[in-house]
């Protein structure tokens, strides 16, 4: 089987190969990128941003298009692909806006006589290392800030998402960021380590599984090369208190299922005040019933679509019974389809200790996991005990209790009674296990920067 493909996740059918790079084909993406960051870079950044604004104005015209793509590449139903679009056009545009404030340079006082200022200069070329569950939005997070910075990207996108890796590129292009601004490249992993140690590439910017990220930091790290990891997480939701709990547990559930649950911040572990236990998970096991398997392109409303592949539903699957074997109780769901197709219907899971091996892992399916709590501390230590650190909520009528829960949390994301605050102009990123640097907001300007000290004496 060709490594770069799109397969059908709904059928297993394989729908079309790509040719992978050859190792002419990575020189001649390196040249390039470097040549034209020569020019790009001399642009104004007002003339960069202009450029960038125009490429999220074509991702809003091609939205269902893009949609369909994704669909059958990792199998995201139709309605939340444009959704994803829409949020990659809107983080694009905000820093097609924003970028030239956000990177403005700033005079600072100074002892020595004369004019001290930072300028905020690009470095180069920059490999992202893209994943699969969000093949757009990922990609708008990286290329946007940067390519307004003056960066030009070199682009290898996941196995599985061919497809859309070349339809981002031909906006780039019909955008107007020059050949050599945003390039793709169907490598290998030789070739990224190749790539990564090329002295004209300046860094590397990573989202994926924990593995993949120890994998390209050590190497980044071996040719001291910046990056950027955004890994994985296992993001506490502690439920204190509520006046509405039907309310609180059905967007628990939502969020932990949506995109089949293959989502890095998804509200891994629900910990949940032990008064309210029963009904927290008896709320959940009603969202459980009834489900069927649905198609992509026609999802009904009782539907669920497939994983992003078979092997990733038999692994989701493998974790499960590896729990239920350990002492947990599959409360609901939790079934994988027979034949080639990807799907895993969405689950409840209960009982899980924090001693077995199965508790500091991440599940990345739509299983929710439920834990019993009876104390503020309690919740607290166990949603610290994780070598994970992404994101993490606090749920309470009463907002001073959660937040002093809320601001103890090892995390690279608080929240009080929201499970996750996004939107293009919040950064997003963790501690620990869960990576290093940040990406969206401001922040997300500052990362492949150059901070250059420029001083004019007197």
């Amino acid at each position: 089987m060709s490594r770069y493909r799109t397969q059908n996740p709904a059928t297993g059918e394989v729908v079309r190969t790509f040719e992978a790079a050859s190792v002419e084909d990575i020189q001649q993406a390196l040249a390039s990128a470097e040549t034209t960051y020569r020019q790009w870079s001399d642009r104004s950044i007002q003339d960069r941003a202009a450029v960038v604004r125009r490429v999220a104005e074509l991702f809003t015209e091609r939205k269902e298009e893009l949609a369909r793509i994704i669909a059958g590449e990792m199998g995201k139903p139709l309605s939340e692909g444009i959704e994803e679009v829409e949020f990659a056009a809107a983080i694009i545009d905000y820093y097609g806006v924003h970028g030239p404030s956000l990177a403005v340079d700033q005079e600072i006082p100074s002892t020595i006589p004369g004019k001290a200022i930072i300028e905020n200069r690009p470095v180069g070329v920059l490999l992202g290392v893209m994943p699969w569950n969000f093949p757009y939005y990922q990609v708008a997070r990286f290329a946007g800030p940067n390519l307004v910075l003056g960066n030009t990207i070199l682009l290898k996108h996941a196995d599985i998402c061919a497809a859309s890796a070349l339809a981002i590129e031909q906006i780039m292009l019909d955008a107007g960021v020059p050949a050599g601004g945003y390039t793709n490249v169907f490598a290998s992993h030789e070739q990224v380590a190749a790539i990564i140690a090329d002295p004209r590439v300046q860094g590397v910017s990573v989202t994926g599984s924990e593995h993949a990220g120890s994998i390209i930091g050590e190497q980044a790290g071996r040719h001291l090369k910046k990056a950027v990891l955004e890994l994985g997480g296992t993001d506490p939701m502690i439920v204190l208190d509520s006046d509405n709990l039907a309310a609180v547990a059905a967007d628990a559930w939502g969020f932990r299922t949506y995109n089949a649950g293959q989502a890095c911040n998804a509200n891994k572990r629900m910990i949940v005040m032990d008064n309210i236990y029963d009904e927290f998970v008896a709320q959940l096991k009603k969202h459980a019933e009834g489900l069927v398997p649905g198609d992509p392109l026609n999802m009904p409303d009782n539907g669920y679509g497939p994983l992003s592949s078979r092997a990733a539903a038999e692994q989701v699957n493998a974790q499960v019974q590896k729990a239920v074997a350990e002492g947990a109780t599959l409360e609901a769901g939790g079934v994988l389809s027979e034949g080639e197709g990807a799907y895993f219907s969405p689950a409840v899971l209960t009982g899980i200790s924090p001693e077995s091996a199965s508790f500091n892992e991440e599940i990345f399916g739509p299983v929710a996991i439920v834990y019993k709590v009876s104390s503020d501390e309690e919740a607290l230590e166990l949603a610290n005990a994780s070598s994970f650190g992404l994101g993490g909520s606090v749920f309470s009528t009463d907002t001073a209790r959660a937040a002093r829960i809320a601001s103890r949390l090892d995390v690279g994301m608080a929240h009080v009674n929201i499970i996750a605050a996004e939107s293009a102009e919040l950064p997003f990123g963790g501690v620990k296990r869960s990576g290093y640097g940040r990406e969206m907001g401001p922040l997300g300007m500052g990362e492949f920067v150059n901070k250059r000290l420029y001083f004019v004496a007197e």
